[in-house]
């Protein structure tokens, strides 16, 4: 009997999107951070998609020494993989969102493929009171603001990532952003296997229909052939509706309070490790078995945790 298809579960614990106001369950400090990464490795994950938030209020952090704060913790708790993103918030410089990826060297550091519109004021109807007076600009301000990412800034990112072994969860939340990685491929710029995020659901990107998820695979399946492990996930509601459908198609999932704060309709997820339960649940379903970390290191050809600088 052939063995069953290992499918990576990747969890992105909190994200740059949502705010505190909108979940209790939120990880906001470097403990709950670190507490909701080590549960998703439990649960399933494979991969840990980090993101840094301030303590105090919950706004957005792109420091080398917020990370530290919980990636040495989760490194020594767990086996898991830590990918530390670049993308930080869209309304953040290159070089300040690719500072702690720099410093702290990880496995997997997330690079967002291109320039866009990011959308996340359509939130603001559904919120009426925010406790911290920070969350209501920041939303707002994405009603005219292009998140930032040129040939040159992803150029420096990926030579700086090259330089010191760190691979990336290439992110893309359209067709052209698979045409930009193409580009970089032939360029000899990145190496295979790549480990291509396509992103359903956030304003600005492409949309949730199956035809969009089948349009961006079909896409990369022209383009990439047999050099790329592929991952989707999808922003909100559609969150487990996307990650079983990629799975069903041959690929792998992300969930997480990053992408969706939601564990049913009106149900607020209380933890990351619920979502990963529930995709790992849909998975066994299909017959599959979701990758331990190393088997994940394996598929992506990774350095090993050894080689971190944290």
């Amino acid at each position: 009997m052939a063995a069953a298809r290992k499918v990576i579960v990747t969890c992105a614990v909190t994200g740059s999107i949502h705010t505190p106001s909108m979940s209790e369950f939120l990880p906001v400090s470097p403990t709950q951070i670190a507490d909701a990464a080590v549960q998703a490795i439990e649960a399933g994950a494979a991969i840990v998609h980090l993101h840094a938030r301030d303590p105090r209020d919950g706004r957005p952090l792109q420091t080398p020494e917020a990370f530290a704060a919980f990636v040495g913790e989760i490194k020594s708790r767990c086996d898991g993989v830590i990918n530390i993103t670049t993308g930080g918030a869209p309304t953040m410089p290159v070089n300040e969102r690719m500072a702690p990826a720099i410093a702290l060297q990880p496995e997997v550091a997330s690079l967002n493929m291109g320039s866009m519109n990011f959308g996340l004021y359509p939130m603001l109807a559904r919120y009426q009171r925010f406790a911290h007076e920070w969350e209501r600009p920041y939303l707002e301000g994405t009603r005219d603001l292009v998140f930032k990412n040129t040939f040159a800034d992803i150029e420096f990112m990926l030579r700086q990532g090259a330089s010191q072994g760190t691979r990336f969860e290439f992110e893309c939340y359209d067709t052209a952003h698979l045409y930009n990685l193409a580009h970089f491929l032939d360029r000899k710029l990145v190496e295979p296997p790549l480990f291509v995020q396509t992103v359903f659901g956030i304003l600005g990107g492409i949309g949730t229909h199956p035809d969009d998820v089948a349009h961006l695979k079909r896409t990369a399946d022209r383009l990439f052939g047999q050099d790329y492990v592929w991952s989707a996930l999808g922003a909100g509601r559609a969150q487990m509706p996307i990650a079983q459908l990629a799975v069903a198609q041959g690929g792998n999932a992300r969930v997480g309070l990053e992408d969706s704060l939601w564990d049913g309709p009106g149900r607020l997820a209380r933890s990351n490790a619920d979502q990963v339960r529930r995709v790992r649940g849909a998975i066994e379903a299909l017959g599959l078995q979701v990758a331990t970390p190393d088997e994940a290191r394996a598929l992506l050809k990774l350095k090993g945790k050894h080689a971190v600088a944290f």
